[in-house]
């Protein structure tokens, strides 16, 4: 099975060695058919605290590094 890549802005760097990423996802409502938007916050681990709030990164599924973490930044995007 594939990992899960996610792209999305840092909204947080307070915590030490994590991020938290908001990704925002569209589709269609298959009722109304209505595209709506869904944000939704993962904390991912930032070894080096590299990355600032406002920095748009990519994260990937990995191991859990505790009880909310389960993503690694992956690199940051431009």
């Amino acid at each position: 099975m594939s990992k899960k890549i996610l792209t999305g802005v840092v909204v947080s760097d307070k915590p030490n060695k994590t991020i938290t990423v908001m990704v925002e996802r569209k589709f269609s409502h298959p009722v109304l058919k209505k595209v709506i938007k869904v944000r939704k916050k993962y904390n991912a681990h930032d070894e080096n605290n590299k990355f600032k709030t406002g920095d748009k990164v990519s994260i990937i599924e990995s191991k859990p590094f505790s009880k909310n973490k389960k993503f690694q930044v992956m690199e940051r995007n431009n």
